[in-house]
């Protein structure tokens, strides 16, 4: 801050009046002090009906009046109280009515969270420099989660909101939920423990993806979401992060590290759970596409069936072709036979005459006799016979038995 001493310094014989003399000091002391910087304790925190806000800025040995109008302090983000510790900025100036000097302020700053501020800045540095936020290293979401565990408090709207989101989208969804404190001394310890035993219980329970979700707030109720402890277990996790921490406007340091961000813990069980209407649609052209082939199939094989139908014949049709076949075998065979058996009977007549002409009978008939033995063998030989045999002698009518006398 420059300071540079009156252009015109003031004439000691010249009287001023009070209005006059406040004037010329409120005039030095805005064009000296027109922009500063002011850390402190606020005190007597007033809000008139006109919405600006009165205070006194003190520390340990002195304060200073402030006024912060309504045009400006309805971009603070906080609600001011008496014992915060704020940094403020604007200029310094004078209350000519009361003769009272002040500043007019511009901007509030919450001072611990810009102590909190520059730490989140220096992690966040320090853990980019070091390959935590390499999008290469994050893990894809399955396609189809079954079952998430939730690492939240067990109380709450954001639990809340997560189940009635899985209830609405995927009713099927599994949930475990693992309840922690988001905020104060013992919420780091907890969410690491509890990432911790999501994934070594990941392999039993078939957890798909993890839930790391918490309500808004402010950059110390987040704090614990901005912890390097927390940031690193998030980093060593074998499952799928979703980190759904505060509100959209909310970014922590356990958002840049998550394998997915969500701006809301509604928006991540959304991210998570499958759309069961998008299931059903897919499911129904599915339907379709299954019954497009199994009418298909069908309509083959009924042309099938026809084409055999046509050529299957009925039992009983079937039955008749066979015995008219018979029935015409029969004939032929009849046919046949007769053919065979006059043949052969025309063969045997002309055996039967052939015969005739040599048989011994026809000699007989002729006046021929013919001599046999007692036993029917024929006589051709006069050694074929002894003294005392007796012959039986054939003629063309009867025959005639002899007693051998003697042999020439």
């Amino acid at each position: 801050m420059n300071q540079r001493p009156l252009e015109n310094p003031i004439n000691e014989s010249v009287v001023f009046s009070v209005s006059t003399l406040n004037g010329l000091a409120r005039e030095l002391l805005e064009e000296c002090f027109a922009s500063v910087t002011v850390e402190g304790e606020i005190s007597n925190f007033s809000v008139p009906g006109s919405g600006h806000w009165y205070l006194t800025l003190k520390d340990s040995t002195a304060q200073v009046r402030c006024a912060m109008f309504r045009n400006r302090n309805m971009s603070v983000r906080f609600k001011p109280a008496n014992g915060m510790q704020v940094t403020v900025k604007g200029k310094l100036s004078l209350y000519e009515g009361r003769g009272d000097y002040q500043l007019i302020l511009e901007s509030m700053t919450d001072a611990g969270a810009g102590a909190l501020q520059r730490a989140y800045d220096a992690l966040k540095q320090q853990l980019l420099n070091e390959g935590l936020f390499d999008p290469a290293g994050r893990l894809a979401l399955p396609t189809n989660c079954r079952h998430v565990a939730v690492i939240t408090s067990p109380t709450g709207a954001v639990i809340r909101d997560i189940l009635s989101v899985f209830k609405r989208r995927y009713p099927a969804m599994k949930v475990t939920v693992l309840p922690v404190p988001v905020q104060g001394a013992d919420a780091v310890k907890a969410i690491c423990a509890a990432l911790a035993i999501a994934e070594q219980r990941s392999h039993d329970l078939q957890f798909d993806a993890i839930i790391l979700a918490r309500g808004g707030g402010s950059l110390e109720d987040l704090q614990a979401f901005n912890d390097e402890h927390v940031a690193r277990a998030i980093h060593r996790c074998a499952l799928p992060v979703v980190s759904a921490i505060g509100h959209e406007t909310d970014v922590t340091i356990a958002d840049f590290v998550a394998d997915l961000r969500a701006p809301t813990p509604t928006a991540a069980a959304e991210m998570v759970s499958p759309d069961q209407l998008v299931l059903l649609k897919s499911l129904h052209q599915t339907e379709q596409k299954l019954l497009r082939i199994i009418q298909s199939l069908l309509n083959h094989r009924k042309q099938q069936l026809d084409w055999l139908r046509r050529r299957l014949q009925h039992p009983g049709r079937k039955l008749q072709d066979q015995a008219q076949t018979l029935d015409r075998l029969d004939v032929r065979l009849k046919r046949v036979m007769q053919t065979i058996l006059f043949q052969q009977k025309n063969r045997l007549q002309s055996l039967a005459r052939s015969l005739d002409t040599v048989s011994p009978l026809q000699t007989l008939q002729r006046g021929f006799s013919m001599t046999q033995t007692e036993t029917g063998k024929l006589i051709d030989n006069s050694a074929q016979v002894t003294e005392g045999d007796r012959i039986m002698t054939v003629l063309k009518s009867g025959r005639i038995v002899s007693k051998v006398e003697y042999i020439e």
